[in-house]
């Protein structure tokens, strides 16, 4: 076993649940779970053989089997910046984008290191698009067109759109191709898309490792690498904390972070909220995908809460746990974890030393959610619900080019003088344990965000009930999984707007805004057809306008 860091063990403290924490793990030494979770026996988790328990457990051995490729992506990184890039753009969803924005947002890139910056797009909104487009210089922009299955929709979108822009703007296509790199799978689409048109580069990643678990794969390396992040150290740590997670259960920190999940999850105490260092406070997104679309299914998850306010402690429910993921010194970060456990609540923290540090962290967390999943008795490498949303997103998208009205009939303005009561219909009869998710299909910008988090945090008060906020599509390659798959408490109220002025999608018959609707519009009939209680607002071609009206009409 490594020599272990004490300030990065962890710190569980579970108060009289403790208990059950410490018995799951002697019954796991008792049946050998560790044993057999690195030998990779489907039965931990299920004694029916199917698929994704055989074939998506390549994750195990990322961290020292691509030490191997550590060099090339950093000459790769090297190679870019020579060129004189300064901007790189993400266009991905879900695990092909999380994971370099945590690496953008924790690393200090295109800060006169001479690397570029690293940007992410994964909204469907025609203005978010715009805004992109706007700020960047295409002769110093390099686009990762970046998609585990090579035919995911958005991705596609934004690759016509910027191959489109770059096209028009330099000499030729072979110097378009080369503002382009391409990170999938073997054989896919894109991988084909991507030597046709001439991309710089085509990265493959290993195909037994799902999007939600590649963070240490091509798909979050070569990000990393390109913004001069130390790739090599990153896979060093996380390879650290996979060798410690090879020791007995009980002083095993990935089964134990496993153990603590799903027992307290079961126990009730089923909503994890982070609070994180301001440098780390996007690595908690990560680990909302990983834990929702591993463990919300079959009637069962684990709901992540992200990005909600702080508040005192007598604002929450008693279906609460707190995890504290601190980058240094944070005494405010632990006065209010400490504070948390004075009321009663199970807290955890997590200490990382420097940003090399998230390689430990993120395969402790990989580790803990397939541990979790065995204690809830769920696969933690499907995700059987996700592709209804997209099925019907694709029908909107057809009805809508066909001329029929595809949207629900009974959306309401914000404007409407029923807003009001049908906030108050929407919250009825709500119980302990039920939490509330903002889904907004608008564009993430400062402004609304600020404007989201202070309607989330109102809600929060309001019923102290737990919080989320996403925005779409992003959050249905996130989180969608656990709305419709998980347990059936979460109520939903989802905002769209009506986008001026549109943009067409080059190569395509649709626009953006069509897009976007659409996939509204198929994720709330998806919900509604697990039966998940949802309202929609929609705030009109006046965003800013709009939104005030609607934290007025909760304020009232």
């Amino acid at each position: 076993m490594s020599d272990r860091d004490p300030s990065q063990e962890g710190e569980l403290r579970l108060g009289h649940w403790e208990g059950a924490v410490h018995a799951r793990l002697e019954r796991w030494e008792a049946e050998s779970f560790g044993r057999r979770l690195w030998a990779k026996d489907h039965t931990v988790w299920s004694e029916e053989e199917v698929p994704e328990l055989t074939d998506r457990l390549g994750w195990l051995k990322l961290p020292e089997s691509m030490r191997t490729q550590a060099e090339d992506l950093t000459r790769f990184g090297q190679s870019v910046r020579a060129d004189g890039i300064r901007d790189v753009v993400v266009l991905g969803m879900g695990g092909s984008s999380l994971a370099p924005e945590v690496f953008a947002h924790t690393y200090s890139s295109g800060s006169g290191s001479g690397y570029p910056a690293l940007s992410v797009l994964d909204s469907t909104h025609p203005e978010a698009v715009r805004a992109l487009i706007s700020r960047l210089d295409p002769i110093r922009t390099l686009f990762v067109v970046s998609s585990k299955s090579g035919t995911t929709t958005e991705m596609l979108s934004f690759f016509h759109t910027f191959w489109q822009w770059c096209g028009e703007a330099l000499a030729s296509a072979a110097e378009t191709g080369r503002r382009f790199v391409a990170i999938t799978d073997p054989g896919t689409p894109l991988e084909a898309l991507a030597r046709e048109r001439g991309f710089r580069a085509v990265f493959n990643a290993q195909e037994d490792v799902g999007g939600r678990y590649s963070a240490l794969t091509p798909f979050g390396l070569v990000p990393a690498a390109l913004i001069g992040a130390d790739v090599r150290e990153l896979l060093s740590r996380g390879s650290a904390m996979a060798e410690d997670c090879t020791a007995p259960a009980a002083s095993n920190p990935g089964l134990r972070l496993g153990a603590a999940l799903g027992e307290l999850a079961l126990a009730g105490r089923d909503k994890v909220t982070f609070f994180a260092s301001s440098r780390i406070e996007s690595f908690p997104d990560w680990i909302e995908q990983l834990v929702a679309e591993s463990t919300g299914k079959v009637g069962r998850g684990i709901v992540p809460v992200v990005g909600e306010r702080p508040a005192s402690a007598d604002a929450y429910g008693k279906d609460r746990v707190f995890v504290g993921l601190f980058l240094g010194d944070d005494p405010a970060l632990e006065s209010r974890l400490v504070a948390l456990e004075s009321a009663g609540h199970p807290t955890a923290r997590f200490r990382l030393n420097d940003p090399a540090d998230l390689g430990r962290e993120m395969f402790r967390w990989e580790m803990a959610t397939a541990a979790a999943g065995a204690v809830l008795g769920v696969n933690p490498f499907d995700q059987p619900d996700v592709q209804l949303a997209k099925e019907l997103a694709k029908r909107a998208m057809q009805e809508r080019s066909s001329g029929s009205p595809a949207g629900p009939s009974d959306e309401i303005q914000v404007s409407a003088a029923g807003l009001g009561g049908a906030i108050q219909g929407w919250l009825a009869d709500a119980g302990a344990g039920t939490y509330l998710g903002l889904h907004a299909y608008i564009p993430s910008t400062p402004s609304t965000t600020e404007t989201l988090r202070e309607i989330q945090g109102k809600l929060r008060d309001r019923t102290r009930f737990a919080t989320t906020l996403g925005f779409g599509p992003r959050f249905l390659h996130s989180t969608g999984q656990l709305h419709k798959g998980g347990p059936d408490t979460g109520r939903f109220l989802q905002i769209v707007d009506e986008p001026y002025p549109d943009l067409p999608v080059p190569e395509t018959d649709y626009t953006y805004a069509e897009l976007v609707r659409a996939q509204a519009d198929g994720d709330r009939k998806a919900l509604e057809q697990r039966g998940r209680k949802v309202i929609r607002v929609n705030l009109g071609s006046d965003r800013k306008n709009g939104l005030a009206k609607l934290r007025e009409a909760l304020r009232a």
